[in-house]
């Protein structure tokens, strides 16, 4: 498999998980079962925000990086756009265009002592 462009486009990107899966097997991962997988990365994602920010996790536990959550994170939603046709490049534009028409409203944000920044 080709690897992925050190700046590729959030399509590349799309179209790259859509080759990858069908070399490794997961094309036929129904939208279901790739949703499913997608929330289980969102909390070993929350698991290893919790470890960076000193809090207790449980003794034995497997954590991975944030980066790597992260990436999880992009590859399932990639693959979940890809199984329903949606182009996440034009779908992100197009919200960004409606929610610049939106009013924020922004609370006040507490101090947090376990904040990391990006």
């Amino acid at each position: 498999m080709r690897p992925l462009p050190a700046k590729a486009t959030l399509a590349e990107i799309q179209r790259y998980v859509a080759e990858m899966e069908l070399e490794r097997g997961f094309a036929d991962s129904t939208v279901l079962e790739q949703s499913l997988k997608l929330g289980e990365e969102y909390g070993e994602l929350c698991k290893a925000i919790r470890e960076r920010s000193g809090l207790a996790v449980e003794t034995g536990s497997a954590t991975g990086d944030v980066g790597g959550e992260l990436a999880d994170i992009l590859i399932y939603l990639c693959a979940i756009a890809n199984r329903l046709d949606t182009d996440l490049d034009q779908a992100l534009r197009a919200k960004e265009r409606a929610n610049e028409t939106r009013t924020w409203t922004s609370a006040p944000r507490e101090a947090a002592d376990t904040e990391h920044p990006a």
